[in-house]
């Protein structure tokens, strides 16, 4: 009885001199090496789903309305038209076009102040990135008649809510003298106005690789109208979603336009 009661002691003293020790000096590591793969991983993961795949934008301005508002928080499908690799002016592969009627987000073509004009209008930024609706795509002729888009000489519907002004009136503006370079003459279309206004323009050509982009509404956008047509490589990506919505009037949620899907 007595060897069988030191040996059953013995351990216990083995065990409470190893739990000493490892209390006194080899603690386990707090941050291990697997623990380092695996943030690695996922912040690698994350970069590549947040540069290549998805993107996050806001709305900062009424062009859009009423689709889009100010305030509203957008993600954005970048692989689609094919993604732009950071820190270059290449971009991947697409699997897809713009089509005419979708929303796209691109970086706009310059937009610089012409001497002795208004300029408020102008962004500090002279190639800001913009959300608009693509009304018109390489090879499609357009011109605007009385406030109406023609595509083709088939007049297209005020569709997307295309808000009008009431009290906007149909006033020419140096920033469209760039039309001119691309007008078509002597088409069944009809000539272009000497003067291109507001409400009539064109018809104009859009060449090879470019869309035209305007704002739904229609007198508070700066768009493709001022500042010409936009190239495809320009296009950053396909509005999925409204994610988040806030009225900054307000200071409310616009819980109905959380998770929108984007038309």
């Amino acid at each position: 009885m007595a060897a069988r009661k030191r040996s059953t002691r013995t351990p216990a003293r083995k065990s409470v001199v190893a739990s000493a020790r490892k209390g006194k000096g080899a603690r386990d590591p707090i941050i291990t090496r697997e623990g380092v793969t695996s943030l690695a991983w996922a912040a690698a993961i994350f970069l590549f789903i947040r540069i290549f795949l998805i993107a996050a934008y806001h709305i900062p301005s009424g062009s859009m309305e009423p689709t889009l508002l100010v305030g509203d928080f957008l993600f954005v499908d970048e692989l689609s038209y094919g993604a732009h690799i950071p820190f270059t002016n290449l971009r991947m592969p697409g699997f897809t076009s713009p089509k005419r009627g979708s929303v796209v987000v691109y970086e706009s073509p310059t937009q610089s102040c012409i001497p002795n004009t208004r300029c408020d209008f102008i962004p500090d930024d002279p190639t800001p990135v913009v959300v608009k609706r693509v009304v018109a795509v390489a090879g499609d002729t357009i011109y605007m008649r009385k406030g109406l888009v023609y595509i083709n000489g088939i007049a297209q519907r005020q569709g997307y809510g295309a808000l009008a002004d009431p009290l906007a009136q149909n006033e020419s503006s140096p920033y469209y003298a760039w039309q001119h370079g691309f007008e078509v003459k002597g088409s069944r279309f009809g000539a272009p106005p000497a003067v291109p206004t507001h409400d009539d323009w064109g018809p104009l050509l859009v060449p090879p690789k470019h869309l035209m982009g305007l704002g739904d509404n229609r007198y508070q956008s700066v768009d493709a109208r001022m500042y010409g047509f936009a190239p495809l490589a320009n296009v950053r990506g396909r509005p999925l979603f409204i994610y988040f919505s806030f009225d900054l009037q307000d200071w409310t949620f616009r819980w109905s336009r959380f998770f929108m899907i984007i038309r």
